[in-house]
């Protein structure tokens, strides 16, 4: 059995490689990482693309420079003096993450990177930025408009620098006081950015407001509707859904679909209905390689999505209603087949005999 795509550690680096061969030792050693799932090599399925919205050698850069960065400020005595270099530092970033992004024909929010399933600061800023950029994009953003909202989103969370780490890992229910306490990390972020030359001030305002909700429920200034710039809101829905499908400390990762489900719960009253509407419009519910199960019965791997309707993939069914596998698998798009619903995703487990 041969792993299909790389592990990331909590760091973004690569834990396990793809092509490598599961041995019985390294899947026990995965079964501790707490992985909702894993891409596998298959000859039926070998030929199914898996897309990625960043090349590895962008994504490790990125993630490099947002720890060094990060580190360096969870360092310093106090907040007093310039941050030059994050400015610069992130500003080269976001144009190499625009050009990757503007690459891509049909540009969908894609969660495909296997990750070991833990909450990272460095990782969640990279993954907001990506889901930001993607959908700016699609709103038709010009490509200033998507380097502030980008650096923004980056940057939205780098308040957090500021926060004790063993508060914001907490497992049990935080107290009201130490809830006030991680809230500051939103005028905290504004602080750092705001007089940056690097950093247009309105990207300092999404570290700000990123927390504010269209019914004035967020924080810190219980912001409503039209006083919330349209940056933090797109950042609010993005920033939603990556905490939702990671891992954490007090609470499992939902799934993609999960995860829109709960957000649209929602919609006109936490998050802007337009927008969380292109979301769900965006976001490849179903990646391609996830196993799913159809109404049916029958099962498979979503071989492809249309950026069109992401929600009806094409599913190769590889077995029949009883769960017999197939002589000969087939292709059924859901797009054009309407009356076939996916009931679930599959929960098939690594055999370790």
């Amino acid at each position: 059995m041969v792993l299909g795509k790389r592990i990331y550690n909590s760091d973004g680096l690569v834990l396990l490689a793809e092509g490598v061969e599961l041995t019985t030792g390294l899947i026990r050693r995965l079964g501790t990482l707490e992985l909702g799932y894993v891409y596998i090599e298959d000859a039926v399925t070998e030929d199914i693309v898996v897309p990625e919205l960043l090349t590895e050698e962008t994504r490790l850069q990125a993630i490099r420079s947002i720890r060094t960065s990060f580190k360096n400020l969870e360092s310093q005595a106090s907040l007093k003096g310039s941050f030059l270099h994050l400015g610069k530092t992130f500003s080269g970033m976001m144009e190499s993450i625009m050009d990757e992004i503007s690459g891509h024909d049909e540009c969908m929010v894609l969660l495909t990177d296997m990750n070991t399933n833990d909450y990272n600061l460095y990782r969640h800023s990279l993954n907001v930025c990506l889901y930001s950029t993607v959908l700016g994009v699609s709103y038709g953003y010009n490509r200033e408009e998507l380097r502030v909202l980008g650096l923004g989103a980056l940057l939205h969370d780098i308040g957090k620098t500021r926060i004790s780490q063993k508060l914001l890992q907490h497992p049990g229910r935080l107290s009201e006081d130490e809830f006030r306490e991680i809230q500051k990390h939103t005028e905290i972020g504004f602080k750092i950015l705001k007089d940056e030359p690097n950093i247009p001030l309105l990207s300092a305002h999404c570290a700000l407001s990123h927390h504010e909700r269209l019914d004035g429920s967020g924080y810190p200034r219980a912001l409503k509707g039209p006083d919330i710039h349209e940056y933090a809101k797109w950042i609010a829905i993005t920033d939603s859904y990556d905490a939702m499908t990671t891992q954490r400390v007090y609470k499992p990762a939902l799934l993609p679909h999960e995860a829109v489900e709960v957000m649209y719960a929602g919609s006109g009253t936490l998050y802007e209905q337009q927008f969380l509407a292109m979301f769900r419009d965006r976001v490849a519910i179903y990646p391609p390689g996830i196993t799913v199960k159809l109404h049916t019965g029958e099962s498979g791997v979503v071989s492809k999505i249309h950026a069109h309707v992401p929600h009806r993939p094409v599913v190769r069914v590889l077995t029949d209603g009883d769960g017999t596998p197939l002589s000969a698998p087939y292709e059924l798009d859901l797009s054009e087949t309407l009356a076939i619903m996916i009931a679930g995703i599959g929960q098939s487990t690594i055999d370790q005999t």
